[in-house]
């Protein structure tokens, strides 16, 4: 798992001055990677190197969300999805998860209406059921609220682990047989994923992780099969365009055979 939580939340709203200009850049496939996903490490190093309170280095996490949505918009980034809080933290200390889900109830607040404005469509896909009653009914009022939006799909994933996903998704699936709604002949690759979290969304064509650690951390691990993986040795509350920029260009050197032979 992630060695440190990130919260995607900070204490300012999101303004017209962070956000705009968003204007998509012209980028030609296959420079540009439709969907990133992105695995945020390093705000528990980044405060500690600093002899700061790791409350600060989440803070300053939360900005390096809000670069990193407008770099991925500019860049013609049409899905990005953040692993923000995984299954495995809420092993952390109980009074650093109730700080991190009050952060996350503000921001939902706070920063739902420029998202709309904006035109980012917000998500959260994990087990969400397990932040409580009031965050349930932010989390949904947030995602009706921007659920128009058409310039970027913003998922954020909370709660979630990969292993625990599927689990589910086989669970659900023998449901399914058991009622007569699933011919078990029938289930094929196709069919297990429309019971995933993701299944309306394409697989990630780019996954990074920061902090130079190089593991999927039980991350998107059905939808990572044919992802590119890039690894930058830069503690999350340091990302940027710069970094983001670097991350795409790499990508664009990338051939994606899909498991085909060439040549």
């Amino acid at each position: 798992m992630p060695t440190t939580v990130q919260p995607i939340m900070t204490h300012a709203p999101l303004d017209e001055a962070t956000l705009a200009p968003l204007r998509p850049i012209a980028v030609s496939p296959p420079a540009t990677a439709r969907h990133v996903a992105i695995i945020m490490d390093g705000n528990r190093r980044w405060a500690e190197q600093r002899g700061l309170p790791v409350a600060l280095g989440h803070k300053a996490g939360a900005e390096a969300v809000r670069r990193t949505i407008r770099a991925a918009i500019e860049a013609g980034v049409q899905w990005l999805t953040l692993y923000a809080f995984s299954s495995e933290n809420w092993l952390r200390p109980a009074e650093e998860v109730k700080a991190l889900t009050g952060l996350m109830r503000f921001y939902l607040r706070a920063e739902v209406a420029t998202l709309a404005k904006e035109g980012i469509r917000l998500q959260v896909i994990g087990e969400r059921e397990r932040f409580g009653a009031e965050t349930m009914r932010e989390i949904e009022r947030a995602e009706a609220q921007t659920a128009a939006g058409r310039r970027l799909t913003l998922t954020v994933c909370l709660s979630y682990g990969a292993r625990s996903e599927i689990a589910a998704a086989a669970r659900a699936m023998a449901q399914a047989v058991q009622d007569g709604r699933l011919d078990p002949a029938s289930i094929d690759e196709t069919s297990l994923g429309r019971f995933l979290y993701t299944a309306a969304m394409p697989d990630p064509d780019l996954i990074i992780r920061t902090s130079g650690e190089q593991r999927l951390s039980n991350f998107l691990l059905w939808q990572a099969a044919y992802a590119e993986f890039v690894f930058q040795d830069v503690l999350w509350p340091d990302y940027g365009q710069p970094h983001l920029a670097e991350a795409l260009r790499e990508y664009g050197r990338r051939e994606r055979r899909y498991g085909a032979r060439t040549g």
